[in-house]
């Protein structure tokens, strides 16, 4: 049986139909992956913002004005005046000579 024109036709068709459909499928997937990319760089930019907030807090809460009024508030301590003072004579480590 000889393939007559109306079904080469119907042939091609289909298979046009079938490389539409797949070429469509992938456009499909690339835009809902281009939109989750987006998504996760929008998120890893507010992480490293706040990331950065939050270093700044850690330095500024560890700075030294903050650290001597807590310890001169909470823990009832007091800056050392320079007859308080003793300094400490290193040793030299051995083998160090």
């Amino acid at each position: 049986m000889t393939l007559k024109g109306r079904h080469w036709v119907m042939l091609w068709l289909l298979l046009f139909l079938f490389v539409a459909t797949v070429v469509q499928l992938r456009q499909t997937a690339s835009i809902r992956m281009a939109r989750r990319v987006a998504a996760l760089r929008q998120e890893r930019a507010n992480l490293e913002a706040r990331q950065a907030d939050l270093e700044r807090r850690i330095r500024e809460a560890s700075s030294r004005p903050v650290l001597g009024h807590k310890a001169l508030v909470d823990l009832n301590l007091h800056f050392p005046k320079d007859s308080e003072q003793a300094p400490l004579p290193l040793s030299p480590l051995p083998g160090d000579r």
